[in-house]
């Protein structure tokens, strides 16, 4: 049985998938700058797999259909984690 959104955030361990979703765009953050400046990347940590699109919500849309019950790091492409992480609170 799939978990809804708010049960995957609430078993979650956050600050790991952060730390890690990090280190796996810094590893990758070439691929895709600077020819996807602006679209989004959802990594799933576990198998550094990444699903682009062009907003975030149709990355995690993306990542989701292979992963139900997994929970993303998303990363806006040529900003730092500390600009996507504004970008988000502003948006919700």
């Amino acid at each position: 049985m799939t978990m809804t959104s708010e049960e995957l955030l609430k078993t979650a361990d956050l600050q790991k998938i952060a730390t890690e979703g990090v280190n796996i765009y810094t590893e990758i953050k070439s691929k895709y700058e600077p020819d996807h400046k602006g679209e989004f990347l959802a990594i799933e940590i576990e198998s550094k797999k990444v699903y682009l699109a062009p907003t975030s919500a149709e990355a995690v849309v993306k990542a989701r259909i292979e992963n139900p019950d997994k929970v993303f790091f998303v990363m806006k492409i040529g900003f730092d984690a500390a600009e996507t992480m504004a970008h988000f609170s502003r948006a919700n």
